[in-house]
């Protein structure tokens, strides 16, 4: 008798079979990975202005748009995740600025980070600010960048961030820390420059 398969491996094998062409396996993927998008896409948007004027199945929608368009050889569900975490903050970052040119102006403001990056609701200037630190600290050390966008926009765990990353937990720990204190360097002093 064969056992079935857990839903991480009908993920992965859903995944593979997508990327290898098969158009019915991203209808049967959606209705699996949907749940997790929206709880993704509200932990991005639980950061942000109250009066945001987007909602997490309008953030959802946009990046199932983008992933179907998306020519990536996919590995496995947490790489689904990581790319589908990367995709959700640049839509963020995209309206964002989209909000910022429609207003014309505004103040800087100062950004906080807490334990999982950002607290409070977050402006359009604000995400704009840290979308650019962590693109800075990419340059700076790639790994680190990840680290803050698999946990923080991506909602993983450290063991699935330390998975898609093929590092162990405790680095993702360690490295994380840093990361963050960087980051609090690098907001710090754009908001004094501004």
């Amino acid at each position: 008798m064969m056992e079935r398969p857990s839903e991480r491996q009908l993920v992965t094998r859903l995944l593979k079979e997508w990327g290898a062409g098969n158009k019915a396996a991203l209808d049967e993927l959606m209705p699996l990975v949907y749940e997790q998008l929206r709880k993704l896409a509200s932990i991005c948007l639980r950061s942000e202005r109250p009066d945001h004027t987007l909602r997490a199945t309008a953030l959802v929608n946009e990046a199932y748009l983008r992933l179907v368009d998306a020519d990536v050889a996919w590995q496995d569900r947490v790489h689904f995740f990581a790319v589908s975490a990367r995709l959700l903050r640049r839509i963020l970052v995209d309206h964002a600025r989209a909000h910022h040119r429609q207003k014309r102006g505004g103040g800087a403001e100062t950004i906080s980070l807490d334990e999982s990056v950002m607290i409070g609701p977050q402006t359009a200037n604000e995400i704009v600010a840290l979308h650019e630190a962590l693109e800075r600290l990419a340059a700076h050390d790639r790994r680190k960048s990840e680290i803050i966008e698999l946990l923080s926009f991506g909602g993983l765990t450290y063991d699935e961030a330390a998975a898609a990353l093929e590092i162990s937990p405790a680095t993702v720990h360690r490295e994380l820390r840093m990361a963050k204190a960087w980051l609090r360097r690098e907001l710090s002093q754009d908001s004094a420059s501004a």
